[in-house]
């Protein structure tokens, strides 16, 4: 089973993606897992839970003082702009995990030494908004201290969907037994496209264009 594991819907205020949208392409791609991981926000996962199609983990992009962390298997909103610790710890206390998201990214991801200081639960190995390089050295990190990996698409659009996903057993039928799945057996097989430069000049245009416009402000 494939497993895209950082999706952004119309409830993230970049995104597009309607509940039907996500569904629909998940389905066309052969995707069978998704983490809505919407930014700063916990609206998807209640209208696409008992969709009967595909799983759906309850998730957050969340927006931490110091960069962007995924919290997969969460039961509420984890608020945005707290210190990575505390961030964490409320991950945990909402009963999820904390991945560090494409760490090397130069706008919103944590660091290296951000990713290495706190007790992220793991790192998300790819992402296909993510440069090549970046994708390399964000998986070689997790490889090289052990932490469990995840890749996901990052799609703020649904023809973005299903552009990374981890490959999992297809004997897995709730979101439980895919992150249990994750944190507790050897890396699953990691697959993505990457963004390469003229891609990458586009988006960091139109995120400095999305600073300004929110007031300096990060997402």
């Amino acid at each position: 089973m494939k497993a895209d594991l950082h999706v952004h819907t119309c409830f993230s205020n970049d995104g597009k993606t309607t509940m039907e949208e996500l569904l629909e392409y998940a389905e066309r791609h052969g995707i069978g897992c998704v983490a809505v991981t919407d930014h700063n926000e916990f609206e998807a996962y209640p209208r696409l839970k008992d969709n009967g199609r595909i799983i759906i983990i309850p998730a957050e992009e969340v927006s931490s003082a110091e960069g962007h962390i995924v919290a997969l298997g969460i039961d509420r909103l984890i608020p945005r702009d707290l210190p990575i610790q505390e961030t964490i710890d409320l991950i945990h206390e909402a009963g999820g995990y904390a991945f560090a998201a494409h760490p090397y990214r130069w706008w919103s991801g944590l660091g290296e030494k951000n990713t290495l200081e706190y007790p992220f639960d793991g790192i998300e190995a790819r992402n296909g908004r993510s440069t090549p390089r970046g994708n390399r050295r964000s998986e070689k990190l997790a490889k090289r201290i052990g932490k469990p990996m995840t890749a996901g698409s990052d799609a703020h659009s649904p023809h973005r969907i299903g552009e990374g996903y981890v490959e999992l057993p297809d004997d897995l039928t709730t979101w439980q037994e895919v992150l249990d799945y994750i944190m507790h057996n050897p890396a699953p097989i990691v697959c993505s496209n990457s963004r390469h430069l003229q891609a990458t000049l586009r988006y960091g245009i139109k995120s400095i264009g999305e600073w300004l416009l929110r007031g300096c402000k990060r997402m």
